[in-house]
């Protein structure tokens, strides 16, 4: 059986569903609007809806589509595709910003498709047909406005088209808004037209997930503007080249028709007469009969701007016949008209009685295309010319109209490119793109947790373009996940070297304390202590800038070895039960500098990287016997010169000290020893690192218990 996941629509069946059913809607429109004589179009309620719904793409095409079918009946639709077009794009973009919702916006949306409707759609009219007042639906309105505002033709004719399409389109996009609200929410979801290449993301990772920096153009922008000026470069050179075979095309035919009225104005008279007519004029014998004929050639044939027979001569052109037309009055027989410098390369071949091209000139009577037939008598001889002229501003008028509509189909085409372009390039490119540059920058891999989170938030994005985009992809996956396996490995090895570390310093402390008969616990009490007197320095925030957990690390790890320096002094001292004698109490208190030195030889072994919980040690071992007032051993630091660790061991070990049972004395209570702490404070030891310690006292208490 086929489950219901299965027997949902694909989004191109919902794609082809939405504009076909929108296009049907605006084919019924027109019907509605033509069969209730409406002062409306309703040809635009498809494309509204259309937009309102899927979006641009869908939008653009059944906009362009509409005018496309229209145009197998009535041609002339075609060339407002760009209209429809641009009225499905404003839409869109009024729809995908919410303003739809507010009556302010959608007042403001009516203007916006009025003005493209009926002000774009006045203006291109103009430029197709030449300006045809009062006609149309709004020729009503255009000719009350012309008579009673007393606009010009143009601007009443405009005007006039803008009303009826405010009303046209404030009636198009209410019923479109009305029929998209009574749709069920999940309708309107399916029949949003994406284009996702990956899992589709919410609106706020979409934005997160741009990365457009100031100054610098996007991905898109850089697509946007390489597709406009590729097809506008098309666009351009197919125009001119068009142009061209247009003009050339025009020429030639106005040049035949041109060669076949100088055929009949050569018919209408004898070559033999020609001396005659020039001799006697219109006395001649069948003069004026044939001047007759010329002229209602002229008349019959709209294109033809002049009909005129020359004889060339070296002084001139002697007219022969020269019929008047409505605009100009004709030459009489005999008269000597001076060459125009246009004939100026044909002229031998005119003296010598042969054809020529047709001559484009611009002179005493205008812009013209002139045919010049030679007329030869029975001897051969060319006694004159049949010349007629065809004006070129009546062939710029319709060049002018055919860029036009070339132009305005170009436009609509444009936009379509356009816009099937950036839809394209956003969901097969960008999205992709700024979603694994998204991912990336939310990479981590510091705990497992985010490891998991970080390769699950990858793998869910399913990019799926089927390019090398989605080869990137899973590669970017693969590396993601063999640095997570590389990490854990890693971290698994330095655990192990830490573990190697940690046991190591325990030896090395538990060496050189097993010459100490009297330390007992000294190792373990005093890192418990400095481990709970940093973490109520963190707690207070006290040193904060100095109390990093990489510090609190080091100093714990490294505390066992500030007694290092005691492996310098003799057993003798070390263990005598007695008071040590001023000479064995300067030798035991060598064991500070002697204890910097060992870890300082040791820091010279190592890299950089591996030395900073030495360095610690080092300050542990050298400094633990310094005092705050600077009384201490063996350099006489004080106050904050000496170091952060040292100050917090000089408490921990003194206190260990006092409350520890030697072979030469029994151990203080704690809250005598808590006492000494309390005394020594501002003198013996940094007054912070003393209160925390004191403020600590019940774990401390815990520590001492635990140790006996």
């Amino acid at each position: 059986m086929v489950n219901k996941e299965e027997r949902k629509l694909t989004p191109w069946v919902t794609f082809i569903l939405l504009c076909a059913g929108c296009l049907l809607i605006n084919f019924l429109g027109v019907r509605l609007a033509l069969r209730f004589s409406l002062p409306l179009y309703l040809d635009g309620i498809g494309i509204v809806l259309a937009s309102v719904l899927g979006g641009y793409i869908p939008g653009i095409m059944v906009g362009f589509l509409s005018n496309l079918i229209n145009g197998i009946s009535d041609y002339t639709t075609m060339y407002y595709g760009v209209i429809s077009v641009l009225i499905a794009l404003a839409v869109a973009w009024f729809a995908q910003r919410g303003w739809l919702k507010k009556i302010r916006t959608i007042l403001l949306g009516i203007l916006v498709m009025a003005l493209i409707g009926g002000g774009i759609g006045s203006v291109l009219t103009w430029a197709l047909y030449g300006f045809d007042f009062a006609t149309g639906i709004s020729a009503p309105l255009a000719l009350w406005i012309y008579r009673t505002v007393h606009l010009s033709k143009f601007w009443s004719q405009f005007s006039a088209d803008m009303l009826i399409d405010i009303a046209d389109k404030g009636v198009t996009l209410l019923t479109a808004i009305c029929v998209m609200r009574l749709m069920p929410a999940g309708l309107r979801r399916r029949l949003r037209f994406y284009g996702w290449k990956q899992t589709p993301l919410s609106e706020e990772t979409i934005q997160k997930s741009r990365f457009d920096r100031a100054g610098r153009l996007s991905l898109g922008t850089k697509v946007l503007i390489v597709i406009a000026l590729a097809s506008l470069l098309i666009a351009f050179v197919v125009t001119w080249i068009s142009y061209l075979l247009f003009h050339n095309s025009t020429i030639e035919t106005q040049s035949r028709l041109a060669y076949g009225v100088t055929n009949v104005v050569a018919s209408n008279f004898e070559a033999e007469m020609v001396d005659e007519y020039l001799e006697k004029g219109e006395e001649a014998e069948g003069y004026r009969q044939t001047k007759a004929r010329l002229a209602a050639i002229i008349r019959s044939t709209p294109d033809i701007e002049f009909v005129y027979v020359y004889r060339i001569e070296e002084d001139g052109c002697h007219v022969v016949f020269d019929p008047d037309t409505a605009e100009v009055e004709g030459l009489p027989p005999g008269t000597v008209v001076p060459f125009d410098e246009a004939f100026e390369e044909q002229l031998p071949d005119l003296l010598a009685g042969k054809e020529i091209e047709p001559v484009i000139s611009d002179e005493t009577y205008g812009w013209l295309l002139s045919v010049y037939r030679p007329v030869y008598d029975e001897n051969g001889v060319c006694q004159c010319y049949a010349c007629a002229d065809i004006s070129m501003d009546r062939l710029r008028s319709t060049e002018q109209i055919f860029l036009t509509r070339v132009i305005a189909m170009f436009l609509g085409f444009f936009a379509i490119i356009l816009a099937v372009g950036l839809w394209l390039v956003k969901y097969s490119i960008l999205m992709p793109i700024n979603s694994m540059a998204y991912a990336s920058s939310r990479l981590a891999y510091d705990t497992e947790k985010a490891r998991e989170e970080t390769i699950g938030f990858l793998k869910e994005l399913k990019i799926s373009t089927g390019d090398e985009i989605e080869n990137l992809y899973y590669a970017m996956i693969k590396n993601a996940e063999d640095t997570a396996s590389h990490i854990v490995q890693v971290e698994e090895k330095n655990n192990t070297i830490s573990r190697m570390q940690d046991g190591l310093i325990m030896v090395l402390a538990d060496l050189v304390e097993s010459r100490d008969q009297c330390t007992g616990n000294h190792i373990r009490n005093t890192a418990l202590y400095v481990q709970i007197i940093m973490e109520e320095l963190k707690k207070k925030g006290i040193y904060k800038e100095q109390m990093t957990d990489e510090f609190i690390s080091d100093v714990i790890h490294s505390a066992p070895l500030h007694d290092v320096g005691k492996i310098s002094v003799a057993d003798a001292i070390l263990n005598k039960p007695g008071k040590l004698t001023p000479e064995e109490f300067e030798q035991m208190k060598g064991h500070a500098a002697a204890g910097g030195e060992i870890i300082t030889r040791a820091i010279e072994l190592i890299s950089e990287e591996g030395s900073t919980y030495l360095e610690e040690a080092r300050n542990l071992a050298e400094f633990h016997h310094e005092k705050w007032n600077g009384t201490g051993y063996p350099t006489g630091l004080s106050g904050t010169q000496i170091p952060l660790s040292a100050r917090i061991m000089a408490v921990a070990d003194v206190f260990d000290a006092l409350v520890s049972k030697r072979s030469y004395k029994d151990g203080f209570p704690v809250e005598k020893a808590l006492d000494i702490i309390r005394e020594g404070s501002g003198s013996h030891f940094d007054p912070y690192v003393a209160e925390a310690f004191l403020k600590a006292e019940d774990q401390v208490r815990k520590v001492v218990e635990g140790g006996e």
